[in-house]
């Protein structure tokens, strides 16, 4: 992977959109625009536990995201976190990427103490469930969610 793995600045914007979109149209969700506006100042607001990485290509474009949210635990002393969102364009999977944006937030999650780091994905994500089988112990837990 010749990837160059940094933080996402407020100048990425525009390259960083079309991977948040390619995300949403494979996890088949729309997300407000308001809503992305206001993850965005987030990932740029330092009072905020949110993190956003980019990987860039050896051309400077951006072909891989990967967002953090630092939460407390009932279970842990330490700051706990989730990888809620990776994306990896198809011409760079299966050569490291996602796995090198996941060591990143791992990298991300000791620097700032935290205890554990975790994600889901879909249970129809084969491709990035093989990657997941490697690098990671599945945790056994299911997701449900309640409208409010």
């Amino acid at each position: 992977m010749t990837a160059i793995l940094r933080p996402l600045e407020p100048s990425d914007r525009a390259a960083w959109e079309p991977l948040w979109e390619a995300y949403q149209r494979f996890y088949e969700v729309v997300i407000p625009p308001e809503t992305t506006d206001l993850t965005w100042a987030r990932f740029h607001d330092p009072d905020e536990p949110m993190h956003a990485l980019g990987a860039f290509g050896e051309d400077g474009s951006l072909v891989g995201i990967v967002h953090s949210i630092f939460h407390r635990s009932c279970w842990l002393p330490q700051w706990t976190c989730y990888l809620q969102d990776l994306y990896v364009e198809n011409s760079q999977r299966g050569l490291g990427t996602g796995a090198a944006l996941i060591d990143a937030v791992a990298d991300l999650a000791r620097a700032n103490g935290a205890g554990r780091l975790y994600w889901m994905t879909h249970e129809t994500n084969a491709t990035a469930r093989r990657l997941y089988d490697k690098i990671a112990d599945r945790s056994g837990f299911i997701q449900y969610r309640k409208a409010l």
